[in-house]
């Protein structure tokens, strides 16, 4: 029997463009206005290896007795009913509601498993809203842009221990109950991405051993994302081989079109990423968009400078490497960077090492003592600035989640901290609890301000 999820909310906070997101089709209709969905509409999710029956219900909204949206009410209770499960989405750019908190105690009386999904999450303002849906007390929530396919993989590791099994690992038990040594010995998702003929499919069938992917000398032999079963020292991977990602102008064909945003969605559902670089042509513009882009989804990130056989070896390369990646990337210092050749096999265990080391990078938690330690030193050592004359506050710091490694820093102005101190306390962690090359969230929030309602009775 498959596995059904209700996706519900108040109106106009995006369920039916993540109901359409995930069945793969615009089978509901989405406008900016609220109220357009009135009926519940079934069909068929997939995310990853998941598959799942979803429902998409009407805005939970109250009404008179017998009127239409007391009617759309009811088709949202009958949908909840039948679910194994929910899908809560609030608006991350709006904030929290009193329909959001109202609703909140309704899905927790359903007495089901909820997941808080923060829908609309990207930029500065997502950030801050999301941060706000703690105080619903539905768990972390997961931070989504359904409109962009966003956030994805997070969605994927919060849905995946609610669900029986996976359809594709039938077989692993392991995958369901996801123990902390399930998790610790799942495969982990490995997606190759760089430019047209940087040599991925011929590095996978090193790695494989056998010539298990389509290779030839003509950019664009792949195009559908291939993933492959690999074992490398006892530790299991699946790896996911994805077409070339050229620059948009360029990309004509549709396709190529529908192998990009497949190259893409295997990014976003991958927990490292490797950026397969050409020895010869190395960190051109399309290779920085690429780890860019990786770096905005949030995923561990290795470079592989493939084809390393075809470059006069001479002293001192591997330093200029690491200098250049430092250099051309600064959002991700420190990035994993490993010289490899997929015709010879020359850095395969170097790469698969690195890749290793990346995921356990991303999934790193602070100690909360050593994380205070670190922030009382390094605001004390450079103190942030003065604004129009006053000193910025910045009262303490507590990591939110891992995967990657997020903070929330609670401080007197939000708005006027300026990014550059926001950079000097992303590095200074970095350094602090090495967190080389893994994506670095730093969100700040406004503490309560205790004296307030005294001003307001003054006034």
């Amino acid at each position: 029997m498959s596995f059904t999820l209700a996706i519900i909310g108040r109106p106009n906070v995006g369920k039916s463009t993540l109901f359409n997101r995930l069945v793969g089709q615009k089978l509901a209709l989405v406008d900016d206005a609220p109220g357009v969905t009135r009926d519940r509409r079934e069909g068929e999710g997939r995310l990853g290896d998941l598959s799942f029956t979803l429902i998409d219900t009407a805005g939970l909204d109250e009404g008179p007795k017998g009127s239409l949206t007391a009617r759309m009410q009811e088709q949202t209770e009958t949908a909840i009913a039948l679910a194994d499960a929910l899908l809560f989405v609030i608006d991350a750019r709006a904030g929290l509601t009193p329909n959001d908190r109202a609703f909140a105690d309704f899905a927790r009386r359903a007495n089901k498993p909820v997941v808080l999904v923060a829908n609309k999450s990207e930029g500065k303002h997502g950030e801050v809203g999301a941060m706000e849906s703690y105080a619903l007390g539905l768990g972390d929530p997961v931070q989504i842009s359904a409109e962009h396919g966003e956030g994805l993989g997070e969605l994927y590791d919060a849905l995946r221990p609610l669900l029986p099994e996976p359809v594709e690992d039938e077989e692993d038990d392991e995958l369901a109950d996801q123990s902390e040594e399930a998790i610790a010995t799942r495969p982990i998702r490995v997606a190759i991405v760089g430019r047209p003929n940087a040599g991925k499919s011929t590095f996978i069938n090193r790695l494989l051993g056998e010539e298990r992917l389509l290779t030839s000398p003509e950019a664009g032999t792949t195009r559908d994302s291939i993933a492959v079963e690999v074992e490398w020292k006892g530790r299991d991977f699946r790896v996911f081989d994805t077409a070339g990602l050229r620059r948009r102008s360029r990309i004509e064909e549709k396709l190529e079109k529908l192998s990009v945003a497949d190259a893409l969605r295997a990014v976003r559902f991958a927990e490292v990423v490797v950026l397969m670089m050409d020895a010869q042509h190395r960190f051109e513009e399309q290779d920085l968009r690429i780890a860019d882009l990786v770096e905005r989804e949030g995923r561990a990130l290795v470079i592989a400078v493939n084809k390393w056989d075809l470059i006069e070896r001479q002293g001192g390369q591997i330093a200029q490497l690491r200098a250049d990646a430092d250099h051309w990337l600064p959002q991700i210092k420190g990035v994993p960077i490993v010289a490899t050749s997929g015709m010879l096999g020359e850095g395969v265990d170097r790469l698969m090492q690195a890749i290793q080391d990346a995921y356990a990078v991303w999934n790193r938690r602070v100690p909360t003592a050593a994380l205070n330690r670190w922030f009382e030193q390094a605001t004390s050592q450079n103190p942030p600035p003065a604004v129009s004359g006053r000193r910025l506050k910045l009262n303490y710091v507590t990591q939110t989640k891992a995967r990657p490694p997020s903070f929330v820093v609670f401080c007197s102005r939000a708005d006027a901290v300026p990014e550059s101190y926001l950079r000097y306390l992303v590095n200074s962690l970095r350094g602090a609890f090495e967190l080389p090359g893994t994506p670095v969230r730093i969100t700040l929030r406004e503490k309560a301000n205790p004296f307030a309602h005294k001003r307001k009775r003054k006034s």
